[in-house]
């Protein structure tokens, strides 16, 4: 075993052989928008990232599914192909899965993939003058919390679902490119929660500029409207004692980095000279912030 429970990473990573190591990860919730499509296509991007979160690629995925009795069929169809088709966009397959009937519907994945054992992706291994990168903007959950209220846009909605639904499989191939120390993907946790795991597994300190972190059109005046999902405040109760806010970092923006996320991008920690190389290979990353001696402490600064 690679990977396993001794720490806190993406997915578990067995080794097979010399050459072969096989990632395994799951990851199911209730649907965050309407159509049924995108959240099939969404709940898959979602449990797939773990695979890139290693540095891996995808083989194959089985269905979790949980769907009350009182609902029509086609939905349940629709939420299946979204899976399906997004796995194949992966390079996969579905080749089975699990069903019960539940009062809310519930859709995601039991994932396997592969990797080289030499190549594998933890998230303890950024590194003191390492950049950080982001490769998805932030603020989903405000903005599908917002859809829950009636009160997003349809254009913002839009742009949202679409950032959902893209892969963190360019952002993994641009990693071993750029030869980065660390990475992971951003979801319930929020930026900071994941964050702080990466720092403390690597005994480093994480500092972010807020004013290069991205947001989705529409996410901080959602935010200014106080659309948070509840888990903004779990996160804060948790990670707190780890971050560091500068005196100019508002209330709201300290909210919306404790937000959780759904399906995010990647956060990479690299050599200096390595990003431009990663940036060639994923066109949506961003600086974001840098590494620097520490044990595992998060600063946001303005």
């Amino acid at each position: 075993m690679l990977v396993g429970l001794d720490r806190a990473d993406d997915a578990a990573v067995y080794k097979l052989n010399d050459e072969q190591a096989i990632i395994t990860t799951t990851d199911f919730f209730p649907p965050v928008v309407d159509d049924p499509y995108d959240f099939g296509a969404i709940a898959a991007a979602n449990a797939l990232s773990d695979i890139y979160a290693m540095g891996g690629e995808v083989l194959f995925a089985i269905n979790l599914v949980a769907f009350p009795d009182n609902l029509a069929h086609d939905i349940l169809r629709e939420v299946l192909r979204g899976g399906a088709e997004k796995v194949a966009e992966a390079g996969g397959v579905v080749v089975g899965g699990h069903s019960v009937n539940d009062k809310e519907p519930k859709y995601g994945l039991a994932v396997t993939g592969i990797i080289h054992p030499d190549k594998v992706k933890i998230k303890g291994g950024a590194q003191p003058g390492d950049v950080l990168l982001l490769t998805k903007p932030l603020g989903v959950g405000v903005v599908t919390t917002a859809l829950k209220q009636q009160k997003a846009s349809e254009e913002h909605v839009a742009t949202a679902v679409t950032s959902m639904k893209q892969l963190n499989q360019q952002a993994a191939q641009a990693a071993h490119l750029a030869q980065a120390h660390g990475l992971t993907d951003i979801t319930g946790f929020g930026l900071l929660g994941h964050a702080y795991e990466m720092a403390s597994q690597g005994g480093v300190d994480f500092r972010f500029d807020l004013d290069k972190l991205p947001f989705l059109p529409g996410a901080v005046e959602y935010g200014e409207a106080g659309t948070f999902p509840g888990g903004k405040g779990n996160n804060n109760l948790f990670f707190a004692p780890h971050v560091t806010f500068g005196e100019s970092v508002s209330l709201l923006m300290q909210d919306m980095l404790w937000t959780p996320e759904t399906s995010g991008g990647l956060l990479v920690a690299l050599p200096p000279e390595k990003v431009e190389i990663f940036m060639e290979n994923c066109e949506t990353a961003v600086t974001v912030g840098e590494v620097i001696p520490g044990s595992g402490h998060i600063w946001v600064n303005k």
